[in-house]
Formats: structure tokens, sequence, C-alpha cells
């Protein structure tokens, strides 16, 4: 069989193509097994001790962790956490500081409240007793979100403040206090290896059907 420079350039461009697709499914691989380390990693910190919030604790030792803070809301330097939804729904997330008995503070997001607009509500309405022990994971905050951050909030509020977000957890017992009418404690952040692997698979067939029909091509074009 003779390929002219046309066949040949196809033929080239196929493979190039490809070539592409088995990276990108290598590429999807990799990152699957990122993500397993990253959730045998959390699995790990979840597991630990229950740990006291206190101003000695490090974003590195709070991290997916679970915690336990005792102290006094100070609902007059409350943040939303806008554009958050709960199950389709668009609502805000109450992050307020919770004042500890050693003098610092850390952001506690209370949970989620339903927004039209998914940027204001009444604060007033979903606040909670002023004394309050918290049960949570420790968790990074979000990038981008200055009006959540304790790096960005430290010059607004007359204390110190703790470097991760405290996210508390759905009462776990009968003797837990049940958050205000409206308000949902967010769930623990689910662990699961995401879409990779069909990703991956996706990517490899792909290139099996380039490969296939570029060889089917050659074949039918030989016997012509």
């Amino acid at each position: 069989m003779r390929l002219t420079r046309r066949d040949l350039a196809g033929l080239v461009v196929a493979l190039a193509v490809a070539t592409v697709c088995a990276r990108l499914g290598l590429w999807q691989l990799e990152r699957l097994s990122q993500r397993r380390a990253r959730n045998a990693a959390v699995l790990a910190a979840r597991h630990r001790p229950t740990e006291a919030v206190t101003s000695a604790l490090t974003a590195d030792s709070a991290l997916s962790r679970r915690l336990y803070a005792r102290g006094v809301y100070d609902y007059d330097h409350e943040r939303l956490w806008r554009g958050r939804s709960y199950q389709g729904v668009p609502g805000v997330a109450l992050v307020t500081p919770l004042r500890l008995p050693d003098g610092a503070a850390v952001l506690v997001d209370r949970g989620w409240v339903p927004s039209p607009d998914a940027y204001h509500v009444d604060e007033r309405a979903y606040r909670e007793a002023d004394s309050a022990v918290v049960l949570g994971l420790g968790m990074l905050a979000p990038r981008g979100r200055g009006d959540v951050n304790p790096a960005r909030l430290r010059d607004s509020v007359p204390y110190p403040l703790l470097p991760f977000v405290l996210q508390q957890v759905p009462p776990s017992t009968a003797l837990d206090r049940p958050p205000p009418p409206g308000l949902v404690r967010w769930p623990a952040p689910e662990l699961s290896d995401g879409p990779h692997l069909s990703y991956a698979i996706q990517w490899f067939s792909f290139a099996v059907i380039i490969l296939a029909g570029s060889v089917a091509l050659l074949r039918r074009q030989g016997r012509q």
C-alpha cells in the first residue's frame, strides 16, 4: 500500500491527537492517586482524638480534625459566606467569631440559611445563645473570600483570630443543643474518588477510537 502525502499528514495528526488523549488519561489517573492520598490523610485526621481549640492550635494541627471549642459568640463581627447552596437551594453560611477563654477567637461556620439572592439574610433571626460549646471539623479558610478569611479579618476585630475555620457539625446526640429553625449545620465533607477514573477511561477510549479509525481508513484506501 502506497500512502500519499495527504494520508501521511492525516496519520500524523491522528497519532498526535491520540497521544494527547492518552496523556490526559494518565493525568486523570495521577489526580485520582493524589485524591485518594488526600482522602486517606483526611480520614486519619478525623480518627484522631478530639482536640480542644486554644490560641496555641495551628492550622496544620486543626485541618480535618475533630475539634472542641467553648466560648462566647461575638455576633457584632459575624460575617456572611455568600453564594453557598444546599441541596440546590441558594443561601449563605453564617460565620461567627467564638471568643475563647484564653482571649483568642476562632471563626465558626455555624451553618447554612436560605437566601433568595444568596447574598442578604436577617442574621438576627438565626442567633443562638451567646455561650456555646461547639463540636466540628477544622477547615482552611476559603481563598478569595476575604469576608470570612481570618488573615483578612485580623485588623477588623479586637482580638487575635486563629488561622482556620471551625465547621460546626450536626448534633450527634439528643443532649446537643439544636440550631434555630432554618439554620442547617453542614454535614461532614464527603470523601470520594471523584470523576477522575471515568474521565481517564473516556480519554483512553478516545485514543483507541482514533487509532482504530485511522487503521481502518488506511486499510480501506489500500483496498481501493
